[in-house]
């Protein structure tokens, strides 16, 4: 894995609010370019629907102008697209076949593997963009694990940094 200083990972609710896509979108690509100005050039993305589709693919679109940043998906399991719909996997495949690095953290799917997902991402990352519209769920609970572990948070609604 990359140098966890140079590195960010992204977290996010599957299902965006319609008045939040153009901001997140606009948003990713800011922080990303900021991010890269200070250094940081790996990008760890959970490959799930909603958020962090839409971050894997500001990193892609990013990467076009900076060739030194990299792409890692870290996946929960080999599964994970199995009951997502034709056009969530043809879009699923495409970010794969782009992807500079995929961890999957298991084989199967089994209960708690989406949060051992999240903590990988957490644990090899200094920095974390997040989408959080609502204080639950997974995405709630990897910024509370975050906080613990003194990771730079960086809301892509707000902009609003720790750094």
């Amino acid at each position: 894995m990359c140098e966890k200083s140079k590195t960010c990972c992204f977290t996010g609710h599957r299902i965006i609010k319609t008045e939040h896509k153009d901001t997140i979108t606009q948003n990713l690509l800011k922080l990303i370019n900021t991010l890269t100005e200070r250094g940081v050039y790996n990008f760890i993305a959970g490959g799930a629907l909603g958020f962090d589709t839409l971050a894997a693919k500001a990193v892609i679109a990013t990467r076009e102008h900076n060739p030194n940043i990299k792409l890692t998906l870290a996946l929960p399991c080999r599964e994970q697209a199995n009951n997502w719909n034709l056009k969530n996997i043809n879009e699923y495949n495409n970010i794969l076949a782009l992807a500079d690095n995929i961890v999957y953290v298991s084989d199967k799917y089994y209960d708690g593997c989406m949060q051992k997902r999240n903590r990988y991402m957490i644990d090899n990352s200094d920095h974390c963009i997040f989408y959080m519209s609502s204080p639950r769920g997974g995405t709630a609970y990897t910024i509370k694990y975050a906080l613990t572990c003194n990771t730079n948070l960086h809301n892509v609604i707000t902009g609003i940094t720790n750094i």
